[in-house]
């Protein structure tokens, strides 16, 4: 797994211990906070294992920790909207107005700045090459005159604060999603401890697929943002805003820049579930033996401050208005915007945010074969339509059916008793009031049905907001830090649960809940009817499945590969825990167009690839060979 969210780095559970942090020893605590500040640029690590700050004074781990938690803490997480994203008292708008006047009015304008065509009426002296004098009749005048607008939703979960991943590589006006989906892959590659090259050259390069993408494209001035509003701003689209827009972009960067494959790639686009459905793919590629290692993963940077409006305007975001009027305040503080998202408490609407997450998928027998470490398993993603609705964006009745088939799947893996009290939930929890509802009614029934009397329920929102097509991703990869710690991270503004909320099978807490877990359920239920839910085991159980399929013998040789494998990963957590990141961004690298490949019936030889792309095809038709017409 890799990636990165408001909480910090997905790789060595970086993120998930922010999430933890009080419940952790003080040695994780340590490693957490000295790693978060590392990456925030507070600190570099020096050749002797001491730190310097920004100023030049050097400092002990120990003085870190206890001289900036509080800083660390505060630019983490959900939190008001730094300048670095935008200024949300200074938001560039314009103002539609129409001027009269009652006699000719004259100005002087350069040449190339003159509309086109001319307006009717207007008339132009030239001054000389540049300047022009336009004389304008009396009567009305459309204009548009520039204001800054205060923003009225101010909190998102964003990167932690001093982090920016386009900096880590050549990025040239790469889209901030794109940049992120760079890093959370290389990330991921790192925190794997295989050697991509050796892994890729084992396989047929058709038995490597990417599934990754965002749910609503990459909407930055970068991207789509800047290309649609390049006429009203008077700014020029640019020739890398149009492709680098689209949704599926992460996949295509993926491909050309950080793994090389010519395998299966795409992406689904389903709202808040992009996630899953982008992992279902991957799960079936390799079920059906099509393929043997995925990349799935999704890529959201949607804190802008056009699309935070689109969303205000559904009133889905807790506004500002609308945080004061829950808790009867006057004045927000910093401290009131970390608490604007609670799901299942009283709520008034979701906070925003951006994340990127990637998952490296293995067929159990090549990971055995490799020695990869083994994080967990996912042995289904199940996705249903709401069917008939009033509102696109309400919720409907499509979320019961994935949870009730993912709990269906777990039992007939686990049994029903582990299932009863060694399972729990992620769940989609936006804090919404719509959704403190609905879901919780969906988890209620499905719990009822199953005989589940205190279901462990996690909103990691909460701490990191809504990414989009990346929340699944970030609870996912919450849920394979739970299995690592054994702690579910709690609600901590749940101060009371809602009255509304379906509650009596279902157990919500403040506190980061001790649970030993064999599974997970990861919900997602999205605007349109996008409603999915991922079952995902523990590495325990997974190890078990392993034993009943290959053998002890098997496992045992597995474990001694792997030891090489667990040294690498470790060593890159220790980079990456001084911020010295390893992001692969191989522009131009080894570019094939077509005149240079080995082509025949049977098989297609890319030079720089190990083994050829085989052009066998399964035909479950029938054939007309012999057949006369």
């Amino acid at each position: 797994m890799g990636g990165v969210n408001a909480a910090g780095r997905t790789s060595g559970h970086q993120a998930f211990r922010r999430t933890v942090l009080d419940a952790l020893p003080q040695d994780d605590q340590a490693r957490a906070l000295i790693g978060l500040a590392a990456m925030m640029q507070l600190f570099q690590r020096q050749e002797d294992g001491t730190w310097q700050d920004q100023h030049g004074h050097s400092l002990a781990s120990d003085d870190i920790v206890q001289q900036h938690r509080e800083t660390i803490l505060g630019r983490t997480l959900i939190r008001r909207i730094e300048t670095a994203l935008f200024d949300v008292d200074e938001i560039p708008a314009n103002r539609p107005s129409r001027l009269h006047f009652d006699s000719p009015v004259v100005f002087q304008v350069r040449r190339r700045q003159l509309p086109t065509p001319l307006p009717e009426h207007w008339q132009v002296r030239e001054l000389d090459s540049r300047q022009v004098e336009v004389s304008v009749p009396a009567g009305n005048l459309d204009v548009l005159f520039p204001e800054r607008r205060k923003g009225q939703v101010r909190a998102a979960g964003q990167l932690p604060s001093g982090f920016e991943p386009n900096a880590l590589y050549h990025s040239v006006h790469h889209p901030r999603g794109l940049s992120m989906a760079v890093f959370g892959a290389s990330d991921c590659l790192g925190q794997s401890g295989l050697n991509w090259e050796s892994l890729r050259d084992s396989l047929d390069p058709d038995q490597i697929a990417v599934y990754a993408g965002n749910s609503i494209g990459q909407l930055d001035d970068q991207g789509w943002g800047g290309l649609l509003k390049s006429y009203v701003s008077g700014n020029r689209a640019t020739s890398k805003q149009m492709p680098l827009g689209y949704g599926q972009m992460p996949a295509d960067f993926l491909n050309a820049y950080v793994l090389g494959s010519v395998g299966s790639t795409g992406a689904i686009q389903g709202a808040c579930a992009t996630f899953l459905y982008n992992l279902r793919l991957g799960v079936e590629d390799i079920r059906s033996g099509r393929c043997r290692v995925v990349m799935v993963g999704t890529s959201d940077a949607p804190i802008t401050p056009e699309v935070i409006e689109g969303f205000r305007a559904m009133s889905a975001l807790a506004d500002d208005d609308s945080l004061k009027a829950l808790d009867a305040l006057t004045l927000l503080t910093d401290a009131d915007y970390q608490r604007a998202c609670r799901p299942f408490a009283r709520n008034c609407g979701f906070t925003i945010a951006e994340a990127s997450q990637f998952l490296l998928l293995m067929d159990d027998s090549l990971a055995l074969e490799t020695g990869a470490q083994i994080l967990g398993s996912v042995p289904g993603v199940f996705a249903n339509a709401d069917g008939w609705k009033r509102s696109i964006s309400a919720p409907g009745i499509g979320n019961y059916i994935t949870m009730g088939k993912a709990v269906a799947l777990a039992r007939e893996i686990l049994g029903e008793r582990a299932v009863r009290e060694r399972s729990f939930v992620h769940a989609h929890g936006t804090s919404t009031p719509k959704n403190r509802v609905t879901e919780s009614h969906v988890l209620h029934e499905i719990a009822r049905a199953n005989d589940i009397t205190a279901w462990p329920v996690a909103g990691i929102k909460t701490f990191i907001g809504h990414s989009q097509g990346s929340a699944a991703g970030d609870q996912l990869a919450s849920a394979l830090g739970s299995f690592a710690y054994g702690l579910i991270p709690g609600l901590p503004y749940l101060d009371a649960v809602a009255e509304d909320v379906h509650a009596e099978r279902l157990k919500l807490f403040q506190e980061p809940l001790s649970f030993d877990a064999d599974a997970a359920f990861i919900n997602a239920k999205g605007f349109g009817g996008n409603n999915a839910t991922g079952l995902v085991l523990s590495p325990q159980i997974t190890e078990r499945l392993l034993i009943k399929r290959h053998g002890q013998a098997a496992i045992e040789a597995w474990k001694q590969r792997r030891e090489a494998i667990l040294a690498t990963s470790e060593a890159y957590r220790e980079r990456a825990d001084a911020a010295d990141f390893e992001v692969i961004y191989r522009f131009g690298h080894e570019v094939l167009e077509g005149p240079e490949l080995d082509i025949d019936r049977e098989r297609i030889h890319i030079p720089g690839y190990a083994h050829a792309v085989s052009l066998a095809v399964d035909n479950p038709f029938g054939r007309l060979d012999n057949e006369s017409f």
